[in-house]
């Protein structure tokens, strides 16, 4: 089922610009992109994961998290191989860093078979979730589009690091997004991360822009990302797109190439919910 991309252009030389995040990486012949799923054939790029399916779950959507869209509804929620970051705290890391490796593993599904199965399921949505779905986001919009004509909605859980070409994609395919702020230090996102800040703000603003439901999500790591300094950043930053955002703080499990690391503490979450309400009308701790 693998599919030729429609987010990526020509270059000399056999070469190509792959264009559904902000890396663009410029593939040689025969290479994939940062992600590990996006190949050039012959000057070509071509989704290898393209309906194949690592991680398919019914879950809560407020597993999401989303607290305030279709409460107490179910989302059906897929997920392939592959991820244009390296978190080294990834929870999902299984699925997520794989493809770097060259290992790709899922069943295949058919869009309408995807729709068709969440239908089943008695779900209102679809969720693109478990791995950075701007990956297969080909894959998303032919979902999507269904998805809607047989009136389920669609949302992305994502790191936000999608180029604008990615966004004018697919944001009128998509009713509600959880993005990621997983800092406001653009040294932490590149040496934790292997990514950059300023494209997951430029995402945020986009979709609030569109007027698409977005909820933030922040992991708190203690003695990385959780200075009061850099959470008001943070609870400020969402606060002048719109104090109605809900900004979910998660707490932080060892995980991944972070297993050394101490869980973060109650306290910690307890001082960041209270910076965030000075700012924000509605505040989350997850992870508790």
């Amino acid at each position: 089922m693998i599919r030729e991309c429609k987010l990526y252009k020509k270059e000399r030389e056999k070469k190509v610009r792959c264009l559904a995040c902000s890396h663009k990486c410029l593939i040689d012949n025969g290479k994939t992109g940062i992600c590990g799923v996006r190949e050039n054939s012959e000057g070509k790029l071509y989704l290898l994961v393209y309906g194949k399916i690592a991680s398919m779950h019914v879950d809560p959507i407020e597993k999401k998290p989303l607290y305030r869209y279709l409460p107490g509804s179910y989302s059906f929620s897929i997920g392939t191989v592959g991820c244009n970051f390296s978190c080294e705290f990834c929870q999902n890391f299984e699925i997520s860093q794989v493809s770097k490796k060259g290992i790709l593993f899922g069943g295949e599904y058919a869009p309408e078979e995807i729709v068709d199965e969440a239908i089943k399921s008695k779900c209102k949505s679809i969720s693109y979730t478990y791995n950075e779905p701007t990956i297969f986001i080909e894959f998303v919009k032919d979902c999507a589009t269904i998805a809607r004509k047989k009136g389920l909605k669609n949302i992305l859980v994502t790191n936000g690091f999608m180029s604008k070409e990615g966004f004018d994609f697919i944001n009128k395919d998509i009713d509600a997004a959880n993005i990621d702020l997983k800092s406001f230090n653009p040294e932490y996102y590149k040496k934790y991360c292997n990514g950059r800040l300023k494209p997951v703000l430029d995402t945020i603003k986009r979709f609030s822009e569109k007027k698409i439901h977005i909820e933030i999500t922040t992991l708190v790591v203690s003695g990385l990302n959780d200075s009061i300094k850099e959470l008001e950043k943070i609870a400020k930053f969402i606060a002048s797109i719109d104090k109605t955002i809900p900004w979910h703080i998660t707490r932080f499990f060892p995980m991944y190439k972070m297993i050394d690391a101490p869980v973060t503490s109650i306290k910690t979450l307890e001082n960041a919910y209270k910076i965030g309400k000075k700012y924000l009308d509605y505040v989350y701790m997850g992870n508790v």
